[in-house]
């Protein structure tokens, strides 16, 4: 009977041991070794467009003659763009003209009245009112021939301006009116991009514009010829998104470009590796303790865990950027993170 009673307690101290040895071996972990994103080496799409980009239209109103240039062609500074109809401006420099020798025959008739009165007056026969009358009309004369010459210059100004001619070189890349058609003063006729100062211009989301720093450096490629490159840096970033795309533009200065960067042409950039570094880790692996931030570390071959304050920068997606606190290649706990304690060991790594 005690033989018997010794076997059954040997029998149920059996699974017991066994259950503390389990409990013994540590349990693998589901984690990750840190390292670049990926995404952040991915190709971009952009184009090369004019940094000055201007609409340029008449001074006066009038009917387009001519318009000897069209969408795409390339112009120097000086070439005539379009032409008004000169036949109203032409009259009306006339009618300036008329004004000005109307103008002046006044203002000789004010002086001549100005000269007899004042004789008049050194002897006595006129009162001093009547002199001051003749040169207050006098001076009235004297101002509307002045009002009549600038009119008269503003006339010929016009008339001058007629022909519509390019400020600067650059290459035609929108046609606004066609000839025959009426255009009021100030209307755009034509847009003229400055072919001497061109950039590349690249929409970019949120989660890109996070992770690339302050005057960005990418190798630029043209699509239509490979075997072209250039590099291109970022200037400017729009500061509003497009409400379609939620994406805003990205303006990148092209350093010593060929020619063939032509306005238009399309161009696939990379981002340089050593421009964009970045350190990100999944949302899920982040403890939040009041204020302070936290991931648990895993030291390897010892299995050990630590608790590791952290400091976070923009979010990607589901993942987010670490400024501080965290090193390339260092393994984190990325499930399981609150059944954790500070020292604990840990087993091996398993797939997600």
């Amino acid at each position: 009977m005690r033989h018997k009673s010794l076997l059954l307690v040997m029998a149920m101290a059996l699974p017991m041991a066994q259950l503390a040895a389990a409990q013994e071996i540590p349990r693998p972990v589901v984690s990750e070794i840190i390292g670049e994103n990926p995404e952040t080496t991915r190709d971009y799409i952009g184009t090369v467009s004019a940094r000055i980009e201007v609409d340029l239209g008449f001074p006066a109103s009038g009917t387009i003659a001519s318009r000897p240039v069209s969408l795409g062609d390339t112009v120097q500074k000086g070439d005539v763009l379009a032409q008004l109809d000169p036949e109203a401006l032409e009259a009306g420099a006339w009618a300036a003209r008329a004004g000005v020798v109307i103008a002046t025959q006044g203002l000789k008739s004010a002086q001549d009245a100005l000269d007899r009165e004042r004789i008049l007056v050194e002897r006595g026969v006129e009162s001093k009112a009547r002199l001051e009358d003749a040169d207050r009309k006098f001076a009235a004369a004297k101002a509307r021939l002045e009002q009549a010459q600038a009119a008269l210059v503003r006339a010929e100004d016009i008339l001058d301006s007629a022909v519509l001619r390019a400020p600067h070189d650059g290459v035609i890349t929108r046609v606004l009116a066609e000839p025959g058609a009426s255009v009021s003063a100030g209307q755009p006729v034509i847009r003229l991009a400055a072919t001497n100062e061109r950039e590349v211009v690249i929409d970019l989301t949120e989660s890109e514009l996070a992770i690339l720093p302050d005057k960005a450096l990418f190798d630029a490629t043209l699509l239509a010829v490979s075997t072209v490159h250039a590099q291109i840096r970022l200037r400017s970033v729009d500061p509003v998104a497009d409400a379609r795309t939620r994406t805003r533009r990205g303006h990148f200065t092209l350093l010593d470009a060929p020619e063939e960067f032509r306005i238009g042409a399309l161009v696939k950039a990379k981002p340089q590796r050593k421009d964009i570094k970045v350190m990100t880790i999944p949302s899920g692996a982040i403890l939040h303790e009041n204020s302070d931030t936290f991931v648990w570390v895993v030291s390897r071959p010892d299995g050990k865990v630590r608790k590791t304050a952290i400091t976070l920068g923009n979010t990607i997606g589901d993942r987010s950027i670490v400024k501080t606190g965290l090193q390339i290649n260092q393994e984190i706990l990325i499930k399981g993170i609150h059944s954790i304690k500070d020292g604990q060991i840990v087993g091996p790594r398993v797939g997600k």
